[in-house]
């Protein structure tokens, strides 16, 4: 049966901490970047893409009204003339 030194468990057991240790600093460091972006995005006051879209379909309903309405007005003012 091999045995393995205490020398490379030790070494085994201080890398896998530093991954681990590593790998919570990366996810902190994210965590704080979203964060950043969001406060950033938040200040700009860029609106979402629901709110973007209903003004859009507003928008959209009032073209159609106008134009209904000029249509409406050109054949009374024809008519009157």
């Amino acid at each position: 049966m091999q045995t393995r030194s205490k020398f490379f468990d030790d070494m085994s057991q201080l890398m896998t901490n530093a991954m681990g240790v590593a790998q919570g600093a990366k996810d902190e460091a994210e965590t704080a970047f979203n964060s950043m972006i969001d406060r950033w995005l938040a200040d700009r006051d860029f609106v979402t893409r629901e709110q973007f879209e209903a003004v859009e379909l507003m928008a959209k309903k009032a073209r159609e009204e106008n134009e209904a309405l000029k249509a409406r007005l050109d054949a009374l003012e024809a008519a009157a003339k």
